[in-house]
């Protein structure tokens, strides 16, 4: 298909990205994967940055599922105000960790599979902590990773499920997780979704959306 990447050229593009940003990471902050899992249950439709200004306070008192367990619902609604969505975030984290208790003898699942078994927890979700505590090579397709992997060209489709599924055959097994971490912090700094700094984007050369404009 005009425009998109072959599999060398997606792979040169990723050298420079991990060139660029060699310290892509998870920048939800979390010390065990209970805290992460709630800190990306969180991140839905809200920035990292509110996410992990909320979680600095409430973590200090609350990180394990026994806290969320045992908390009433306006308790944590409360301590979780700030980063919108919050009775629904509240219900499935409260959820969440009933049934980690209650079935995964009070440990987060490391799978992909057993932890989409989570109230609340979708495949972005399960992939971003697999990934991430466990070492599951996965591709979470957020919105940045969404929107720069099509505009460069690393894919051409039109939801999430067909992004993710497309960068799966795109990019070797053992650079998913890296490469999602490196189209965040490229779509954060460099390839945002307004007024993208073309000027200074190192893979400008690879990329389709700069050739057309």
């Amino acid at each position: 298909m005009k425009g998109i990447l072959s599999y060398d050229e997606a792979d040169k593009c990723l050298d420079i990205l991990e060139e660029t940003y060699p310290d892509a990471h998870c920048e939800l902050e979390h010390t065990n994967p209970f805290e992460l899992l709630v800190a990306t249950i969180l991140s839905a439709q809200c920035t990292d940055v509110r996410v992990n200004k909320v979680t600095a306070e409430m973590f200090k008192k609350y990180n394990k599922p026994e806290d969320f367990a045992m908390m009433d619902i306006n308790i944590l609604e409360e301590l979780i105000k700030e980063c919108g969505l919050y009775r629904n975030k509240a219900k499935n984290i409260k959820a969440s960790s009933n049934v980690i208790l209650e079935e995964f003898n009070g440990k987060v699942p490391e799978t992909i599979k057993e932890l989409m078994k989570l109230p609340g927890v979708g495949k972005k979700t399960a992939n971003v902590v697999a990934s991430t505590c466990f070492g599951v090579q996965a591709i979470a397709v957020d919105t940045h990773v969404f929107r720069v992997s099509n505009r460069i060209g690393f894919v051409n489709e039109k939801n999430v499920s067909a992004t993710e599924r497309a960068l799966q055959n795109k990019i070797d097994k053992n650079r998913w997780t890296k490469a999602h971490h490196l189209f965040i912090f490229h779509g954060r700094r460099c390839c945002t979704a307004r007024n993208p700094k073309c000027d200074f984007c190192t893979v400008k050369d690879f990329c389709k959306y700069h050739k057309e404009i």
